[in-house]
């Protein structure tokens, strides 16, 4: 049977290395409403977008120029209705050299057509991948979304040690 996880891969002019420092600047390229360590082996970070979706990440594989994989710890959609859709899920960023280039392909394992965010998920991280990130790996500026003012949620931030 068919992988059905959601990936997507770009190419782009740059070092494996450049793109592994790019992947792991979070805040630029997928969102600036992101706290805790998101370059640290075992860190932890939170990102919220508004009351529509929360989610606590865990860094769980760090390979400098090669792989990048988080665990998705804690989730919260407020559009569907299981919740947590995405917890236990990983997303990998695989990053091979295709000389002259470098490949980024992307796989949010678990993530797949019959889970009911599949769609609006497949739209964001089709945008987040193929442009920010690309755009971020390219020319230094990505387009995450931008600081928006709900709160830091301090339960969460003690409850994964991200101050």
């Amino acid at each position: 049977m068919e992988n059905q996880d959601f990936t997507t891969a770009i190419l782009v002019d740059q070092t494996p290395q450049e793109a592994f420092n790019a992947i792991n600047n979070v805040r630029g390229w997928w969102s600036e409403n992101v706290e805790g360590f998101t370059d640290q082996l075992n860190g932890v970070y939170y990102y919220h977008y508004k009351d529509i979706h929360h989610c606590t990440i865990k860094i769980a594989e760090l390979v400098p120029g090669k792989r990048v994989a988080w665990e998705v710890l804690d989730n919260y959609f407020n559009f569907i209705a299981d919740k947590t859709e995405w917890v236990g899920t990983k997303i990998i960023f695989d990053i091979t050299e295709k000389d002259p280039k470098t490949e980024i392909r992307f796989t949010h394992k678990g993530l797949v057509p019959g889970h009911e965010c599949y769609g609006v998920c497949f739209e964001a991280w089709t945008n987040y991948i193929q442009h920010s990130l690309r755009n971020l790996i390219a020319t230094g500026k990505g387009e995450p979304t931008p600081k928006e003012g709900v709160g830091y949620n301090t339960q969460l931030a003690e409850k994964w040690n991200l101050e």
